[in-house]
């Protein structure tokens, strides 16, 4: 059996980056702030500037992201949000925690992805709200959708929550972002920013993730507590520094399976929509023999995922929101398997990865 190959190897990152991220623990540890101190304002400034927007509202978490901007947007009950039927349940989470009902789009043009053309088709007269998500790295182009949305008074939230590291300019209100540890740009717990370019609606956002409170005692929304926090603030600061050599990385490793696996038994490849539309969060396969293929990676040290194995429409919660025809998500959900991806992956790794899958479609 060969040396294993893990999906993802969060442990090398401190290694490499040890001295500047305990620097940075040292630093806020000494500073005696913890909360809404200067590594934050720097960290969203930094952010901001790396994103090509104006603002940035450090939080708690990508879920409260998204729910902050849908909230501090005036998105509420009785309304509708379209919103991709593939995705992490988060995305969903938040719609319903703002009391709006989400309309689910299944991907029809794109293996996996619920493109503009798609979301823009859904609307019903209680539209308020579009949420694109750009899944698993991958950017969807949202110009005709912006146009529209536009025109008819409708917000667009965007879920990047994996796409750190493209600049999506400022199509709509808002964009939204997780820094969970296994994210291109990953703190050490749980964050989560707001990306605009709308003044008061950063302002308004900072107020509602610190209790609707930017004075003291003085609260002017209904708010929350979700503040990103010093030391998070700072980890990420060091690690933004490296995001780009990272996610080319990351690329470099796409580009391996990219050339050694077209062509293999009934594999389906995800799209390289080229340079700069996406960030390789992971490299997202589709196959009939999902489930065996798994498993004979895993019996040679190989560790993948699923990313995601139950449509979010057939989880108890969530039922009743689903769509009519829910064969494309169905039939995503059966076939699809996430392969080894990360910054410290070799690429001698990634051609065992594919000289495993090679093996296991010949035997077949």
């Amino acid at each position: 059996m060969m040396t294993p190959i893990p999906f993802l190897d969060l442990g090398a990152t401190y290694l490499e980056q040890q001295s500047d991220l305990d620097a940075a623990y040292v630093r806020v540890m000494r500073s005696g702030r913890w909360i809404l101190g200067d590594e934050l304002s720097r960290f969203e400034t930094e952010f901001a500037v790396s994103c090509g927007s104006q603002h940035c509202v450090g939080v708690g978490n990508g879920l409260d992201a998204l729910y902050l901007a849908l909230e501090a947007l005036g998105i509420g009950t009785g309304d509708e949000v379209v919103v991709p039927a593939h995705t992490f349940v988060a995305t969903w989470i938040a719609i319903l925690r703002c009391g709006a009902t989400p309309v689910p789009v299944e991907p029809t043009n794109h293996p996996y992805l619920a493109l503009g053309d798609s979301l823009l088709a859904a609307m019903t007269p209680r539209t308020r709200a579009i949420v694109p998500v750009h899944l698993y790295g991958e950017v969807i182009d949202l110009r005709a959708l912006g146009s529209e949305c536009h025109a008819r008074g409708i917000h667009i939230v965007e879920d990047a929550a994996q796409t750190h590291g493209v600049r999506l300019g400022n199509r709509g209100d808002a964009i939204c972002y997780s820094f969970y540890p296994g994210k291109n740009l990953g703190s050490f717990g749980d964050g989560g920013a707001i990306v605009t370019s709308d003044p008061a609606l950063a302002e308004k956002l900072r107020a509602i993730r610190n209790y609707g409170s930017l004075e003291r005692y003085r609260h002017d929304f209904p708010g929350i507590n979700s503040r990103l926090d010093e030391l998070q603030a700072a980890f990420l600061r060091v690690k933004l520094s490296r995001l780009d050599d990272y996610n080319g990385r990351r690329a470099a490793v796409a580009a391996v399976y990219g050339q050694e696996l077209p062509g293999i038994g009934d594999l389906q490849l995800p799209a390289d929509p080229g340079r700069g539309r996406h960030t390789w969060h992971l490299y997202v396969v589709q196959t009939a023999h999902r489930d065996a293929l798994q498993e004979h990676l895993r019996q040679h040290g190989c560790e993948t995922l699923v990313h995601y194995p139950t449509p979010i429409y057939r989880m108890l919660p969530y039922m009743r929101f689903g769509p009519t025809d829910t064969t494309a998500t169905d039939r995503l959900s059966a076939r699809i398997l996430s392969l080894p991806m990360g910054p410290h992956l070799s690429l001698q790794q990634a051609h065992e990865v594919c000289e495993l899958i090679r093996e296991f479609f010949a035997r077949r």
